[in-house]
Order: structure tokens, then C-alpha cells, then sequence
């Protein structure tokens, strides 16, 4: 691989085929420089139940493993569901507790919400369970964004100038702790 090359993971706390964290993180390919690759994680709605005697010889908790370890980051983006982050991704995420692909791996988390309090508490979550993974980020490393269904077009695309304009700093803080 190229040095100079940067592979992103992104992966949405979101199975909704109209999900608007998604949207967010198909927005987000648009404002990456040439040099990163970039791939939105499909497969988290396959992977089981979290139970650590079930994860020998499981192909989606193996290749969910597989493509966090190759990545040189990873962005996490969820909704807010009942004050916390959706159980698929805190499933997701408890497959990599003892296995450590997350270790000193640079993210950014976004949460998203239709709400104007902006999935506070989604994120607040969320980045108390990235701690504890090990993961590298910094206070410039997260993003809150109220209202999204008004920054979302009816194609699922963020048609809102400040919130890319967020996101594009985002990136860039992300790209730079990876580099």
C-alpha cells in the first residue's frame, strides 16, 4: 500500500435504508481528498448477538474485524434511540472489546438527530464506549447535528452548507490524527 494513502471505514449506526446518518456518511466520501480511500461498512445489521462463545468461525463478526483492522480510520455515525446509541451498533462495537482493532485507531463519531438537542446523548455514549476501546481522537473529533431531517434533501443528500462545512473540518482533523 502506498504511505501516502489513507483508508477510511465508516460505519452507520443506522439500518434504515433512508437513514440520515448514512446520508451523512455518503456526504462525507464527497469531501475527501484524493489520496483516502473510503468505504461505508454494509454488513452491521448481520452481525449476531454479541456472545464471545458464538464468534469463533463467524464470517460477519470476522470481516467486520477484518476491515477495522485495515483501516487506518474509522468515522462512526448514530442516531439517537431512546437517549442512547442503537443497539446494533453497541452490538457491533462489543465485537471488538477483547479483539482490539479499535485499539490507538484514530475516529471521528457523528450523531445525528431529527431532534434539536442533536443526539447528545447518543454521543456521549458513544464516545464513552470508544474509550474504552482505545481508540484515538480529539475534542475537535466529534459532531453533534440537531434537526437533520431538515439538512437532508428527499435523495438522502446533506444539502445543508454548514453542516458539510462541519463535516469537512471533521475530516480533516480526522485525516491529520492519521497521518
Amino acid at each position: 500500500m502506498d504511505d501516502s494513502k489513507i483508508n477510511i471505514l465508516a460505519v452507520s449506526g443506522s439500518i434504515r435504508k433512508k437513514s440520515s446518518n448514512t446520508a451523512i456518511l455518503n456526504a462525507i466520501e464527497k469531501l475527501l481528498p484524493e489520496n483516502v480511500t473510503y468505504k461505508v461498512y454494509a454488513d452491521i445489521d448481520k452481525l449476531p448477538h454479541f456472545n464471545p462463545e458464538t464468534e469463533e468461525g463467524n464470517e460477519y463478526v470476522a470481516d467486520f474485524r477484518r476491515q477495522l483492522k485495515s483501516a487506518d480510520a474509522v468515522i462512526f455515525c448514530t442516531p439517537e434511540y431512546a437517549f442512547g446509541v442503537l443497539g446494533v451498533l453497541k452490538n457491533a462495537l462489543d465485537w471488538v472489546v477483547s479483539s482490539g482493532e479499535l485499539n490507538e485507531k484514530p475516529i471521528i463519531a457523528i450523531s445525528a438527530s431529527p431532534m434539536y438537542l442533536s443526539g447528545d446523548k447518543a454521543m456521549a455514549s458513544l464516545l464513552l464506549t470508544l474509550t474504552a476501546l482505545g481508540t484515538k481522537f480529539t475534542e475537535r473529533s466529534s459532531l453533534s447535528i440537531p434537526a437533520i431531517t431538515k439538512k437532508v434533501n428527499e435523495h438522502g443528500e446533506v444539502t445543508d452548507a454548514s453542516t458539510l462545512q462541519q463535516l469537512k473540518s471533521l475530516v480533516d482533523e480526522l485525516i491529520n490524527v492519521a497521518t
